[in-house]
């Protein structure tokens, strides 16, 4: 069973593309333009499930067109359209890809006035400001990911300690 700490979200799905099952999606990230992935997970009923890659090709440097393995016919492709895209985290892991800002999903927020804020479920980097999108309390979040609220980050225990301003996640 797939975790949502054990993956990051690359993009969405946004809708089908032709008759033969094809879907178009936007990617925030550039993971998969460089390794070769074989799938991506997505979140179905609540439960995230891998999807092979029969072929992609890419549109523009921000959309591409996703064929999976069983989704032959534009009914099954439009029950995936809007869901969000995952990698496994190892696809960081494997390069060490620190430099990154999506390597601190699935790490949890610590505040120094509110304790512990969430775990951080995916990085939003589509503004001016990069924000991390944590889950807290059943709800997202969102916390702009600048030096200026981070103390320190405890790779090992996977968390951030951050001095948030007062009502920013309430």
């Amino acid at each position: 069973m797939i975790r949502r700490e054990e993956i990051f979200s690359v993009g969405q799905l946004l809708k089908t593309h032709g008759l033969k099952g094809e879907l178009c999606f936007r990617f925030d990230t550039d993971v998969f333009d460089t390794k070769n992935a074989d799938f991506f997970v997505l979140e179905t009923e609540g439960i995230f499930v891998p999807f092979f890659i029969e072929e992609y090709r890419f549109r523009s440097n921000k959309t591409a067109l996703v064929k999976f393995e069983g989704v032959d016919t534009v009914e099954q492709a439009r029950k995936l359209s809007h869901l969000l895209m995952y990698l496994p985290n190892s696809f960081f892991e494997a390069e060490n890809e620190i430099d990154t800002i999506r390597y601190f999903t699935s790490f949890n927020i610590q505040d120094t006035n509110l304790g512990h804020v969430g775990k951080i479920i995916s990085v939003d980097e589509t503004t001016e400001n990069v924000l991390f999108v944590v889950e807290r309390n059943n709800d997202e979040v969102l916390i702009p990911a600048t030096d200026d609220f981070i103390l320190n980050i405890d790779e090992e225990k996977r968390v951030i300690y951050m001095n948030l301003p007062e009502g920013l996640v309430e």
